[in-house]
């Protein structure tokens, strides 16, 4: 067996790994780049490989740095399946259209600003594409050793719960008695949704997410941290806009500002969960269950705290509304979709608020806010942000070095080989070095393009 990587290496995007074991391809992951503009041409570039010869496609999550480059590797002659657990295959029939749509509304808004450099801007693909990848979405349950391919040689992998958000897992490659154990990404222990990921098993390789390998968590109560924001913006009448992933961000805060509200810490004004997607996401939740670590009157409590906004029109009035009021929107890191209009109706006010409550990888809007810019380009003009800006410190849902470290020790043979991917280079370079000193081994830091034999 042999590893091949392209994508997510010295980045926190764009995860694609090629394993290649018993005459099979198999792609782990088949994510986007986001980010800086170098990291989105590799989206417009050809697949490293012919897409063509790829047998199989195997995921760990739904979230768009994971999945968001199928329908364009099917349009472009990927014809095997498409495979993941049940609760990743839901929320792909609601990410990839989503993804789509917004690609398209962009070409056909700078099409018509001339904000393009091209005369005939066309997105990356079309919400046709991502119909056709959602047709080779197959489900399979966790623990489960499944054959990728027919006959006796063919490589099994197995999905392991990893946290996170619904549906993500931990992948394990087994063949010829050699094992590749994927961590995807990873969960906290302390996830305020999701049950904590399965502790490693041992496996000839270890390729580990390094997102926050450069940092611990602080110990803040994360109810505590976002009433404090939101019930000063309210009091002054303000609007509290808060950028938030649709799968497992959004549901996360309807929960806080659910029990918030509950307790009266913050006043009665309207909260809104202005994402379709988010809304659609919040009821798979409930369909499984099983993953979640929350009560019956607690995920009810998600559902009523806001009200659900669908239509563009009713997304339109919410930016002559005025404030006092709260608006969840996508997307987390403020790269496309609604709310970057309720940023050009709100957010030169220093009434207002703006609250960042994840990860902003480098290059996009939410880290350049994060960093202090007071102008963001948005279709294609720069416009001033003197809204206040507030990054939260405690609703990451990925493991953080300590929990990246202790999820790693059991699992070590004393051959095992452990390789970082899916971090930005300081964090990469942070963890390697502690891996050292801690668990005494040499971690290996994925490169674009290098091969790894097993």
């Amino acid at each position: 067996m042999t590893l091949q990587f392209w994508g997510a290496a010295e980045t926190v995007t764009g995860s694609r790994t090629v394993a290649e074991a018993g005459g099979r391809r198999v792609l782990v992951d088949c994510g986007l780049f986001q980010g800086w503009k170098t990291l989105r041409l590799r989206n417009r570039a050809p697949f490293p490989v012919p897409p063509a010869s790829i047998d199989e496609v195997v995921l760990t999550h739904a979230h768009l740095d994971h999945s968001g480059y199928l329908p364009a590797l099917v349009r472009d002659g990927y014809a095997g399946p498409i495979r993941a657990t049940a609760g990743t295959a839901e929320l792909l029939g609601l990410l990839l259209p989503d993804s789509a749509h917004l690609l398209e509304e962009e070409a056909e808004h700078a099409r018509k600003k001339g904000y393009s450099k091209h005369e005939h801007p066309t997105p990356l693909y079309t919400a046709q594409d991502a119909e056709l990848a959602l047709q080779r979405v197959t489900r399979h349950p966790t623990d489960v050793a499944v054959p990728l391919g027919a006959g006796p040689d063919a490589p099994t992998a197995t999905w392991l719960p990893a946290g996170h958000i619904l549906g993500a897992a931990q992948v394990r490659l087994q063949h010829g008695g050699r094992s590749v154990h994927f961590s995807g990404d990873l969960g906290r222990m302390d996830d305020l949704l999701m049950q904590p990921p399965r502790p490693l098993e041992p496996a000839d390789v270890v390729v580990v997410e390094s997102t926050y390998g450069d940092r611990a968590h602080p110990h803040v109560d994360p109810e505590a941290e976002l009433g404090a924001v939101v019930d000063r913006v309210l009091r002054r009448s303000g609007v509290v806009i808060i950028p938030a992933f649709a799968v497992g961000r959004a549901q996360a805060l309807l929960l806080l500002l659910a029990r918030l509200r509950r307790r009266e810490a913050i006043p009665d004004a309207p909260i809104y969960l202005n994402s379709p997607m988010a809304v659609d996401a919040t009821a798979i939740y409930r369909a499984h269950r099983d993953e979640l670590r929350i009560a019956d009157d607690d995920y009810d409590a998600m559902q009523d705290v806001a009200r659900m906004v669908r239509t563009v029109d009713d997304s339109k009035l919410l930016n002559l509304r005025g404030g006092p009021m709260v608006i969840i929107s996508a997307s987390g890191m403020l790269t496309g979709g609604r709310v970057l209009h309720h940023l050009l109706a709100y957010g030169d006010d220093p009434a207002n608020a703006i609250l960042l409550t994840g990860y902003q990888a480098a290059g996009t809007r939410g880290a350049a806010l994060a960093a202090g810019e007071d102008h963001l380009r948005i279709f294609g003009r720069d416009r001033p942000i003197r809204a206040e800006v507030v990054q939260l410190s405690s609703m990451s849902a990925h493991a953080d070095a300590d929990a990246i470290i202790d999820w790693l020790r059991p699992g070590l043979g004393a051959s095992t080989r452990i390789v970082l991917n899916h971090g930005e280079p300081e964090s990469l370079d942070r963890l390697r070095r502690r891996i050292a000193d801690e668990l005494g081994r040499e971690a290996i830091v994925a490169e674009q393009g290098m091969t790894l034999p097993v």
